[in-house]
């Protein structure tokens, strides 16, 4: 179910007017922006940066454990509050995208909260992983090399996923959703 803005579809004389509205507030935007640098960072760093490779992956645990308390305490969007609805239509939604059937969505679309979902535990699993290997306890553990490596890889493929489905849905729904994640802000139009 796509959220609707008060006052959109008001008028007839109002069907191609378009507002500006406030989607993503600071806090949220800079978690994401710190989030993709301290990721890329972390992938292209192992085994010749190990340092600079570790600073990268608490970062990414500081980031998912404030996006955890943002998620409840932040502004509208932030919240958390409509991840079961927006799962649930994920199915219906991603299948109705091969007609070009997209909905509009103020803040993440259906497809956006299942991306948000696997991003979000796939970079717990590989930064809490990468964490233990360089505990004494879990050290050279070949089982907890492994899920690092797997999930990390996996990270990255989601990662472009992401940046592919951002450009694609840009242009079908002609917004720049890039600055949108920049200034905070999103053009709504009616139909």
């Amino acid at each position: 179910m796509a959220e609707t803005v008060p006052g959109l579809h008001d008028a007839p004389a109002r069907r191609s007017a378009s507002r500006v509205v406030q989607v993503w507030d600071l806090p949220l935007r800079l978690w994401h922006w710190a989030l993709a640098t301290a990721v890329l960072v972390a992938w292209v760093t192992p085994n010749s940066h190990d340092r600079l490779h570790r600073l990268a992956g608490y970062c990414v645990i500081g980031l998912l454990v404030f996006r955890l308390i943002w998620g409840f305490a932040g502004a509208r969007y932030s919240r958390f509050r409509m991840l079961g609805v927006r799962l649930h239509a994920a199915p219906r939604y991603i299948w109705n995208l091969r007609r070009g059937i997209t909905g509009r969505y103020i803040g993440l679309n259906p497809a956006g909260t299942v991306m948000q979902v696997a991003l979000l535990a796939l970079l717990a699993v590989s930064a809490i992983t990468g964490g233990m290997q360089v505990t004494v306890s879990f050290f050279g553990v070949w089982w907890v090399e492994d899920i690092h490596a797997y999930a990390s890889d996996a990270v990255m493929i989601l990662v472009l996923l992401h940046v592919l489905g951002v450009v694609a849905m840009g242009w079908v729904q002609r917004q720049d959703l890039v600055r949108a994640m920049l200034t905070g802000r999103k053009r709504i139009r009616s139909h």
